[in-house]
C-alpha cells in the first residue's frame, strides 16, 4: 500500500503512525533503534506490505498491468488504491480528508527530529504539493505516476498508468473495496497483537526491578 493507506491503518497513536510512514527505508533490525511506539509502526507496515502482496484480489489488479510494466505493476496498484481510498474517505472514517491530512502534517512537523534525513528531505515537497490531498483526484494521481517514473529515468512508464485506470476504473475501484477491509482486518489484529508484545514486554521489565 502507499502513504495514505498505511497511515490510516495506523490507528489513533501519532508514533505508530510516523514508524508506519517511515518504514520503507528501515531495513532488518535497524527499527530496533526507535521507540517503541515507532517500532510497533514499522512492523505494522512490514505486515501490512506482506499482507497486500500475497493477497489474490489485488493480485487480478496487478496482473492487468503487469504485461506493460512488469514488476513495476504492484507498485503502480498501491498507488491507484490509495486513489480509491482518498476519493471514498467517507466510507472509512468520520473525519474530513483534508482535516485528518493536516494534523497528520502537523504530527511530522512536531516529530521532525525523530524523521530519517530521506524523509526530512521529502517533506517541504510533499507538504507544499499536498501528496495525500492529491490523491483524491485522477489529476493528482497522474502528477504522483509521473513523478515516480521520473525516479526510475523513464525506465517504468508508470506515467502511461492512468491510461489504464480511466479503462478499468470501474474494476479497480471494486477490487480495492473489497481488498481493504480484509486489510482493515488484518491490520487491527496485528496492531493489537503488537500492542500486546510490548506490555507484556513491560511487565517483564517491572518485574525484573521489582524482585
Amino acid at each position: 500500500m502507499n502513504y495514505l493507506a498505511h497511515i490510516y491503518l495506523s490507528g489513533d497513536n501519532d508514533l505508530v503512525t510516523i514508524g508506519n510512514f517511515i518504514a520503507d527505508g528501515i531495513k532488518g533490525k535497524r527499527y530496533k533503534k526507535f521507540s517503541k511506539d515507532i517500532q510497533i509502526g514499522i512492523l505494522l507496515h512490514r505486515h501490512i506490505d506482506t499482507y497486500t502482496d500475497a493477497h489474490k484480489t489485488v493480485r487480478l489488479s496487478t496482473k492487468r498491468l503487469h504485461e506493460k510494466y512488469s514488476h513495476y505493476s504492484g507498485v503502480i496498484v498501491d498507488i491507484l488504491y490509495d486513489h480509491f481510498l482518498a476519493k471514498n474517505w467517507a466510507s472509512y472514517s468520520d473525519k474530513p480528508l483534508d482535516k485528518y491530512i493536516e494534523k497528520f502534517y502537523d504530527s511530522l512537523e512536531i516529530n521532525y527530529d525523530l524523521l530519517p534525513l530521506r524523509i526530512q528531505k521529502m517533506m517541504p515537497y510533499m507538504l507544499a504539493d499536498n501528496w495525500l490531498l492529491s490523491y483524491a483526484s485522477i489529476d493528482g494521481i497522474s502528477r504522483v505516476l509521473d513523478g515516480v517514473n521520473r525516479r526510475t529515468k523513464n525506465r517504468s512508464s508508470m506515467n502511461e498508468a492512468v491510461v489504464e485506470l480511466e479503462e478499468f476504473y470501474t474494476e479497480f475501484e471494486n477490487e480495492f473495496s473489497a481488498f481493504f477491509d480484509e486489510l482493515i482486518a488484518s491490520s487491527k489484529q496485528k496492531l493489537e497483537d503488537l500492542n500486546k508484545i510490548n506490555v507484556t514486554i513491560l511487565i517483564i521489565i517491572y518485574q525484573y526491578y521489582q524482585i
